[in-house]
């Protein structure tokens, strides 16, 4: 079964490293699904916002250790990050 694009795609990262990349290299920066691959968030990006990607960069991010107050630590959850770049004149509105 094909996945959703709004499945693959949940939601963009908005920080300062990802806002220079935006501004000086047209790449956008997503949290994504962690079983999808560079196809698919190709299409899936392509699909939601109707613009044209260039170029797509995926890094499986760890969880980083927690400590609680009196229990003992956790582990928030790995995820996965997907920089794309789009086209020469394209853009998405995200703000």
């Amino acid at each position: 079964m094909k996945k959703q694009q709004y499945q693959i795609i949940r939601k963009p990262i908005i920080t300062e490293k990802s806002t220079r990349l935006l501004d000086t290299e047209n790449k956008y920066a997503f949290r994504v699904d962690p079983r999808a691959n560079k196809m698919e968030i190709k299409e899936a990006v392509e699909g939601l916002f109707n613009v044209k990607v260039v170029d797509v960069t995926t890094m499986n991010v760890r969880g980083k250790p927690k400590q609680r107050r009196f229990r003992e630590g956790g582990k928030r959850a790995n995820w996965k990050k997907a920089i794309v770049r789009l086209r020469e004149g394209d853009s998405i509105e995200l703000f």
